[in-house]
């Protein structure tokens, strides 16, 4: 073992003593006692979604056994219990996020569609024809689409933010993107193909400056890293469920109260209300404007079990875990002849990207499955950052709370079973 190795592996001793015990972390993860294809499933694949504790397992059994009912709107016991436990999960949010006020925290069905909610509702609003969005050049999919709509709704450019070799963005080249006629800043926290972690505070500072809003990404970023939306000063922030140990089809959009305020109605229905006649609607008080219908009770009631799962092994202990995990798996991946790592910068959190000489990454995928290893291959939802570093894909192996060391020696050993097969 080299010397590097042994301080890793220290670390995570260490992070034992002082609470965090992966193997028992792991105990509360159902689904990591299955077996893949005859062998132990190894998951590595938490950058696309994560697996989820009891905890939020039998939260959401527990709603719909004893708790089921629409809110708001109901005067009866069921309710009344129902919505008392989704408030309970929005004020959640709002503490996992340092928001100000639970009002700022709205309910929707992920990263993307917080995303496309402040696309069409604050960009039709405030974004018009020859104006322009900035944008990164390691953006999700989810984070470029929705501005190319506006723009070819409106007539607005979109501005990007380069990024070097190593998959950093500029930042003095994105001081330089800024003029009168920039009216937004959207930028992801932690990128999904490379893992860097973006100097969000600094971009957000720059941007105020010029007096433009921001908003975070932060689907990636949530479940690794501490996030104060106070602190970093964000007007808006997104980030999903089920990237987070909660359930799928709920997220969350944090927005500054006096910007949510002044966005009109994303979509029309049920609660979003306060009266509606044939001559007039009025619109309800925030959060609820931008809820329209009725929305993923159980999943928001999972979500806040999710975090509060994170707030009991602490999210300060389980980023120590993946950080010392990170750097022994770069270690011992780049050490495999024929690869080369994808995303090297300086600051990077849980994402591993990587290349195999004369393999497709799909294929490197496929062999992997077969020794019970789940990878994620392909573009990820990032086709310029594959552009931008002339690759057509890469696999990617993604770090949770529950990986191990023992995990990433399997990685690395079905990458050199891949080698053999392909005769590399």
């Amino acid at each position: 073992m080299s010397a590097a190795a042994s301080t890793i592996l220290e670390g995570i001793r260490r992070n034992a003593s002082s609470g965090f015990d992966v193997e028992e972390v792991r105990r509360d993860f159902p689904i990591l006692g299955e077996k893949v294809r005859g062998k132990p499933l190894v998951y590595l694949d938490n950058a696309a979604t994560t697996q989820k504790p009891r905890v939020v397992i039998e939260r959401l059994d527990g709603y719909y056994r004893t708790e089921n009912a629409n809110i708001h709107r109901g005067i009866h016991f069921l309710s009344e219990r129902a919505t008392q436990a989704y408030e309970e999960a929005r004020a959640t949010v709002a503490r996992f996020l340092g928001a100000a006020d639970a009002r700022e925290i709205v309910f929707v069905r992920g990263t993307t569609e917080g995303i496309n909610l402040v696309a069409q509702s604050y960009g039709r609003k405030f974004i018009g024809e020859g104006d322009e969005i900035v944008v990164s050049a390691m953006e999700h999919h989810s984070n470029i689409v929705p501005w190319q709509i506006l723009r070819e709704q409106v007539g607005a450019g979109l501005r990007v933010i380069p990024m070097n070799d190593h998959g950093e963005l500029l930042v003095d080249e994105y001081e330089r993107l800024f003029s009168d006629q920039t009216k937004l800043v959207a930028v992801t926290h932690l990128s999904n193909a490379l893992g860097t972690i973006n100097p969000v505070g600094e971009i957000i500072q720059i941007a105020h400056r010029h007096g433009v809003p921001v908003l975070v990404d932060g689907a990636q970023a949530a479940p690794h890293l501490r996030v104060d939306v106070r602190e970093i000063d964000c007007d808006f922030y997104a980030f999903s469920g089920h990237k987070l140990y909660g359930p799928t089809g709920v997220g969350v959009l944090y927005g500054k109260a006096s910007l949510l305020d002044a966005m009109p109605p994303y979509q029309g229905g049920g609660d979003m209300i306060s009266s509606v006649t044939f001559e007039k609607t009025l619109y309800n008080v925030l959060p609820y404007k931008f809820e329209a219908g009725t929305p993923n009770i159980a999943g928001a009631i999972g979500l806040g079990a999710a975090i509060d799962y994170l707030s009991k092994v602490r999210l300060d202990l389980v980023a120590a875990h993946e950080r010392e995990l990170l750097a022994y798996a770069t270690e011992a991946v780049s050490a495999i002849k024929g690869v080369r790592i994808i995303g090297t910068a300086r600051e990077k959190a849980a994402v591993l990207s990587f290349v195999l000489d004369g393999v497709h990454a799909h294929d490197v995928g496929t062999i992997l499955d077969q020794d019970g290893i789940a990878i994620r291959a392909g573009h990820h939802c990032a086709m310029p950052v594959m552009e931008r570093f002339g690759v057509p894909a890469t696999a990617r192996a993604s770090l949770g709370l529950y990986n191990t060391r023992e995990e990433v020696d399997a990685l690395v050993g079905a990458i050199e079973k891949v080698k053999r097969v392909f005769g590399r």
